[in-house]
C-alpha cells in the first residue's frame, strides 16, 4: 500500500480521486472536507487530511473556481479626498480591475469622508458575503471600526487594512509599509540634513490615523536617541486639507521662529508646497515628506523638498487582491511577495 501511495505521488499530480482512494472515502466526502462543509466526522476529516499530506496534494483553486464559474468581488474603501496618493491608489484600482477581469476578479471603490469612522462602520455593516468576497479598508483605527471589522469577518467577509493598520481589530492582513520604520527613516534623514540647533515640526493628517501615529513614534525615538540638538514640537493636524495647512503655516512660523525642519508625515502636501513656494521661508529649512506623486516629485526636483519616503501604490493594490483572494480561498500566500518596501527618493534618484 505504501508503494502505491509513493507511486501516485511521484508519477502523476495527485487528484481528488487519489485522495478518496487512499483515505477510503467517497468523492463527495473529500469535497466536503476540502470546502470545510459541515457533516463530516472528525475521524473522517483526519483520514482525508492524512491522505492529502501523504500524496502532497495541492488544490488548484483557479481550476475549481473556473469549474464553479466563480467571480471574486472585492471592495476598496478609500478616503474621499483629492490628495494625490489616494488618487494614485484609485487609478491603480481602476487600471488593475481591467487586467483582473481575465482572473475573474471585479474591483469596486467606495469613498468615505476622510478620517470619518462612522461611514466606514456603515459600509462594513452593510456587506453581504453573498455579494462581496473581501474588502480593503483605508481608514482610522477606532473602537467602532474595530467592532465593525469583527462583524464583517463573522459574516464571512475577509478584511484587510490598507496603508494604515487596524491592529486592534480582527482584520486578516495589513498591507503597507512598516510605518514606525518609515518614521525612523525620516528622522535619520532630518538629523543628517539639519546642521544647526532648532525645532522640528511634524505635520500629520489626523491623530486617529494609525500610520501617522506610528510614523511620529518612530521619528521621535530616533531624534531623541541620535540628534539631541533637535527638538520635535507638538504635531499639527492638517486633515489632508491643503487650504487649512496653507492658512496654518504663518502662525506656525510665528510660534516657532527657530524652526529648522518639517516632517510631513501625511500625504496631503499641496498646502505645504504652496506656502513654501511663496518664497518667504529660509532656504535651509529641511523638508522630509511622504509619497512620490506628481506634485511632490516637482517639489523634490525644485529642492522645495529634500527627501521623500514612498510606497508603491501599484504593489499595494496587487497585494490587496492577492491576499483577499488567498483569504477567501483559505490557501497559503507568499509573505515575501506581499512585503511593501520603503522607498527613499532624493532629487538625484527620481525615477523617469
Amino acid at each position: 500500500m505504501e508503494d502505491q501511495k509513493h507511486k501516485l505521488k511521484l508519477v502523476n499530480k495527485p487528484t481528488v480521486n487519489d485522495i478518496a482512494r487512499v483515505a477510503g472515502v467517497s468523492l463527495a466526502t473529500v469535497d466536503r472536507v476540502l470546502n470545510r462543509r459541515p457533516g463530516v466526522r472528525a475521524v473522517t476529516v483526519e483520514k482525508v487530511q492524512q491522505a492529502i499530506n501523504e500524496l502532497g496534494y495541492v488544490r488548484d483553486t483557479a481550476a475549481a473556481n473556473l469549474a464553479r464559474q466563480r467571480i471574486y468581488n472585492f471592495l476598496f474603501v478609500l478616503p474621499d479626498t483629492d490628495n494625490e496618493f489616494v488618487e494614485a491608489l484609485s487609478k491603480q484600482i481602476v487600471e488593475q480591475s481591467r487586467d483582473q477581469l481575465i482572473e475573474r476578479t471585479r474591483m469596486k471603490i467606495q469613498r468615505v469622508a476622510p478620517f470619518d469612522p462612522q461611514e466606514i462602520v456603515e459600509i462594513l455593516d452593510a456587506l453581504d458575503s453573498r455579494d462581496i468576497d473581501g474588502v480593503a479598508v483605508f481608514g482610522p483605527e477606532t473602537p467602532s471600526v474595530r467592532d465593525a471589522v469583527k462583524r464583517a469577518r463573522d459574516k464571512g467577509v475577509p478584511v484587510v487594512a490598507l496603508v494604515s493598520d487596524l491592529p486592534s481589530s480582527d482584520r486578516d492582513h495589513f498591507i503597507g509599509i512598516d510605518n514606525v520604520s518609515a518614521g525612523r527613516t525620516a528622522a535619520q534623514l532630518m538629523g543628517r540634513f539639519v546642521h544647526r540647533k532648532g525645532k522640528v515640526l511634524v505635520l500629520t493628517g489626523s491623530r486617529l490615523a494609525r500610520d501617522h501615529l506610528e510614523r511620529r513614534q518612530g521619528f521621535d525615538l530616533v531624534i531623541a536617541e541620535d540628534f539631541p540638538h533637535l527638538e520635535v514640537v507638538a504635531s499639527v493636524e492638517g486633515r489632508d486639507d491643503p487650504e487649512l495647512i496653507y492658512k496654518m503655516m504663518p502662525e506656525i512660523f510665528e510660534t516657532y521662529p527657530d524652526l529648522v525642519g518639517i516632517y510631513s508625515s501625511a500625504a496631503g502636501n499641496a498646502g505645504l508646497i504652496q506656502f513654501l513656494s511663496d518664497g518667504n521661508i529660509s532656504k535651509d529649512l529641511v523638508i522630509i515628506a511622504h509619497e512620490l506623486t506628481p506634485l511632490s516629485r516637482e517639489a523634490l526636483s525644485r529642492e522645495t523638498f529634500d527627501a521623500l519616503i514612498s510606497q508603491d501604490s501599484g504593489h499595494l493594490v496587487r497585494s490587496a487582491v492577492r491576499l483577499l483572494r488567498a483569504t477567501s480561498d483559505k490557501v497559503p500566500f507568499n509573505k515575501a511577495q506581499e512585503r511593501i518596501r520603503i522607498d527613499i527618493y532624493l532629487k538625484e534618484n527620481l525615477p523617469p
